[in-house]
């Protein structure tokens, strides 16, 4: 189990935001901190504590007049801590290869795959062809909809038809190094971990996992250890003091990466 940081950028700058509340009309989220610092001073602190797997995510649209100062910040990010970290938003086949080569060790991808609320396995095939599998995550974030966790794209804003569930994990499986999960209901509240949708990512045991959302304390982090039965990596946003909130950065890092310090 690791602790895997995070760069979210909206409207150019870094940000936490309540992931429910953003939406593409007016470049809108409901903002928990905004940060005076660019992308890439995250990253080289990233990097000075030796930590990889981390993930940059841009939340503006590409069609926002916000997307070219996301993706310029995410530039440089990436060039300050190169081959450590993971970029998604907006990934597709045409552009996955330029953020490799601008240093992502990762390309993030949902809405590409998850396109018309079903699975394009014929785009997941062309970007493994692309980029290769050991540079691809899927991002299977989900929203509760009746009781059942289902896949969101454009920015968790639209429901696919896709449940989350161990089969879907099983067959993205062979398409992907790493998946990554926000429980959206909770992103960005620090209320507390969704302990059964970690119930369902512990069955995944061939590709590991990393969780975000609702961690507001160090207790919230010892669920997702005893949950995951030690395999589920998690990332802190709001509730991190680099973002204005109470969790100490250096305690998480001391803790969950000393042996990526090593």
């Amino acid at each position: 189990m690791e602790f895997r940081p995070c760069i979210d950028i909206h409207n150019g700058k870094v940000k936490q935001i309540v992931g429910g509340t953003l939406k593409d009309a007016g470049d809108y989220a409901r903002e928990n901190f905004v940060s005076g610092q660019a992308a890439a001073d995250y990253a080289r602190l990233y990097r000075e504590n030796g930590l990889r797997g981390g993930h940059i995510i841009l939340l503006n649209g590409k069609n926002s007049e916000y997307y070219k100062e996301d993706v310029r910040q995410a530039r440089e990010a990436l060039e300050a801590w190169p081959g450590a970290l993971q970029i998604g938003g907006g990934i597709t086949v045409e552009n996955a290869a330029e953020f490799i080569r601008w240093g992502a060790s990762h390309v993030i991808v949902t809405s590409y795959v998850f396109a018309g609320g079903e699975i394009r396995f014929e785009r997941l095939e062309k970007l493994v062809q692309e980029v290769g599998r050991s540079h691809l995550v899927l991002d299977v974030s989900c929203r509760k909809k009746d009781g059942i966790y289902y896949v969101v794209t454009d920015r968790w804003q639209k429901f696919t038809s896709q449940p989350v569930e161990a089969d879907l994990l099983e067959r993205l499986g062979a398409y992907c190094d790493e998946f990554l999960v926000h429980a959206v209901n909770v992103e960005g509240t620090g209320t507390g971990v969704d302990k059964e949708l970690l119930q369902i990512l512990s069955k995944e045991n061939h590709v590991p996992v990393t969780y975000a959302g609702g961690i507001g304390t160090m207790e919230d982090i010892h669920q997702i250890e005893e949950l995951g039965g030690g395999r589920i990596h998690f990332t802190v946003g709001s509730a991190l003091d680099l973002f204005g909130g109470s969790l100490s950065f250096e305690e998480i890092v001391k803790k969950y990466c000393e042996k990526l310090q090593k």
